[in-house]
């Protein structure tokens, strides 16, 4: 998010905190994820809640009649404060319930000591999908029925992940908002990564590293970032010899694949 919705987010934020605490954080989580999908299917209400000509109170009352006795205290707290905002652009109000709905799945994550295993379950996931074109087709058919995609995810995953990583799944497949679902599976795995502020480092390598090499890398990207790093490693028989790690944009590629094509770029150059 950028200008305003940045600003706008920041307070958000600070409602959702002072409320989050006394919630039970799985069930806002679903109740957030839900008033953001209720906004994405109806247009007409989501460009009258964010309408910035009419009064926070006026756009308050419209809210709390539509989910009161439907949603916990919490989430219509936090509903409320995002309607009251302004925002750059309409979408932005669903996206900032969404997000505050990864970040309540996150905590609860974090309350049960989880939170590495959500990230890893996470990433897991992902490179199950990519590996497998066909349950991938199910996943992100638009015409395969919401209750279809939830029954499969129920047989794939549950008893087998964490709750919560169940949860995040179901939500990015069922309600896609415009999102592959890598790309989807990228943004919760790092809003899900900055519970604790911590950066997301994605490493390739031809074998699969020791508890050792995993510990001197990761303590190597902390002292270079100056935060925590969790690593995704990916086992990768393209790689030949070292590895490569990518944070964010940024790609680290000590491997010989890499250096070929470095030397092909300087004599193409």
């Amino acid at each position: 998010m950028r200008g305003l919705s940045r600003a706008s987010l920041a307070e958000v934020e600070e409602r959702f905190n002072a409320v989050a605490g006394s919630a039970e954080l799985g069930a806002l989580s679903d109740e957030l994820f839900a008033v953001a999908d209720l906004l994405d299917r109806e247009h007409g209400l989501r460009r009258a809640l964010s309408d910035p000509a009419r009064p926070a109170g006026q756009k308050s009352g419209v809210l709390r009649s539509l989910l009161q006795g439907k949603v916990g205290e919490a989430a219509l707290a936090t509903a409320e404060a995002a309607v009251a905002a302004r925002w750059s652009r309409t979408g932005d109000l669903a996206d900032v319930l969404e997000r505050l709905g990864v970040v309540a799945a996150a905590a609860e994550a974090e309350g049960q000591s989880r939170l590495d295993e959500v990230e890893d379950e996470l990433f897991r996931f992902g490179r199950i999908v990519a590996a497998n074109p066909d349950l991938r087709r199910a996943l992100t058919d638009a015409g395969a029925s919401e209750e279809g995609k939830r029954a499969l995810l129920h047989d794939l995953l549950d008893g087998k992940v964490a709750p919560t990583s169940l949860r995040l799944v179901t939500q990015l497949v069922v309600h896609p908002r415009g999102r592959s679902l890598e790309a989807g599976l990228e943004e919760v795995g790092q809003l899900v990564a900055q519970q604790r502020q911590r950066l997301v480092a994605v490493v390739r390598s031809a074998v699969e590293l020791s508890d050792a090499q995993k510990e001197r890398l990761a303590t190597w990207l902390r002292s270079s970032y100056g935060r925590d790093v969790h690593l995704n490693v990916e086992v990768d028989k393209r790689v030949l010899g070292g590895f490569s790690v990518r944070i964010g944009d940024e790609i680290i590629d000590t491997t010989i694949v890499g250096r070929i094509e470095e030397v092909r770029r300087r004599l193409a150059g």
